[in-house]
């Protein structure tokens, strides 16, 4: 660590013979990084000179003298220090934005994907739908892919059992799992008025185990035609 010189006298930096900024620019020549940040003088020269009151600069002049906290040849200039200093905020700041796409694109991959296609028949008025806790009334038919009715409201559909009664339209509340997922979910994307064919998979479906009492196979593929008559 080589020894500083003084360059001014007590008068000389009381003086207009010496300005904040030469001040500054000497303990940016001369001192440590870490008593420049001490201070508060690790910034640019123009905004210390703004915000620094002469007095402080001295003080901070004379300190430096007294514990000589000196820069080492060794150290990278104040402008490099500053430099990497930004670097490596700006390099933190990426690796969090990185952090926080990672873990929305994971949230996203958790969506589950819908297990259900439809396809509309009729529009319906396109602007009263379906929400969740809302009671519905509909008909519908349902057939596995064999195009074997199993199940049907509607008069003359040919189905085997008729659950709900031949004619009269089936009321529930929808999205309370008191029917198929796949209704559930089918059901809350249609608007008063509308037929559609409502293709389930399986897992929305009856699943693994199949619904014995209405002939429905495991793992069956179930095709609803259904009418939301209205919404209650």
């Amino acid at each position: 660590m080589a020894e500083v010189e003084r360059s001014w006298t007590d008068q000389q930096l009381q003086s207009d013979e010496v300005s904040k900024k030469d001040i500054i620019k000497f303990l940016h020549e001369h001192a440590s990084f870490e008593f420049l940040k001490e201070h508060k003088l690790n910034g640019k020269l123009n905004n210390i000179a703004k915000t620094s009151k002469k007095d402080h600069l001295i003080e901070s002049y004379k300190q430096l003298f007294e514990t000589k906290s000196y820069r080492k040849e060794t150290d990278a200039s104040l402008e490099d220090q500053l430099k990497e200093a930004a670097e490596k905020t700006a390099a933190m700041h990426i690796s969090e934005k990185k952090k926080e796409r990672k873990s929305s694109e994971s949230k996203d991959s958790k969506k589950e994907e819908p297990k259900f296609s439809k396809k509309i028949l009729k529009h319906g008025d396109k602007t009263s739908f379906a929400s969740k806790g809302d009671r519905v009334s509909c008909f519908y038919t349902g057939k596995l892919e064999n195009g074997v009715v199993f199940d049907s409201n509607i008069s003359g559909a040919g189905a085997k059992k008729k659950s709900q009664g031949e004619g009269k339209p089936f009321i529930f509340q929808v999205g309370k799992g008191l029917v198929i997922r796949g209704w559930d979910e089918g059901l809350m994307t249609m608007s008063k008025g509308e037929k559609a064919e409502l293709i389930i998979e399986p897992e929305w479906g009856y699943g693994k185990k199949g619904n014995i009492d209405a002939n429905i196979p495991p793992q069956s593929k179930l095709i609803f035609e259904v009418e939301l008559v209205d919404i209650i």
